[in-house]
């Protein structure tokens, strides 16, 4: 099975709103690795792995906004094939 890397920079409401942990839940769901964290300038930034479908569905529920409060206005995305082999799915801070 092939697997794909993305790295994530979410902006819009998304911070405060619960945001990072249910995007740890959405991950857990759909059975991708990575993490997520808050970035000083009011951005999520999320670096997620998993095989090719899961981290496209992964991408489309971030989109989505996977908590009710947050409002996603943009998601800048840089996929790869580059693997860090990251064993579950993490809050950074």
């Amino acid at each position: 099975m092939s697997e794909l890397s993305a790295h994530l920079l979410v902006s819009g409401r998304v911070q405060g709103v619960g945001f990072r942990f249910t995007t740890q839940q959405k991950a857990n769901e759909i059975g991708v690795v990575g993490w997520v964290k808050n970035n000083p300038d009011g951005r999520v930034e999320i670096e997620v792995e998993g095989d090719v479908e899961s981290v496209y569905t992964f991408i489309d529920a971030i989109k989505a906004g996977p908590s009710p409060s947050a409002k996603v206005e943009d998601v800048d995305i840089d996929v790869s094939e580059e693997i860090t082999g990251y064993r579950s799915f993490k809050i950074t801070n």
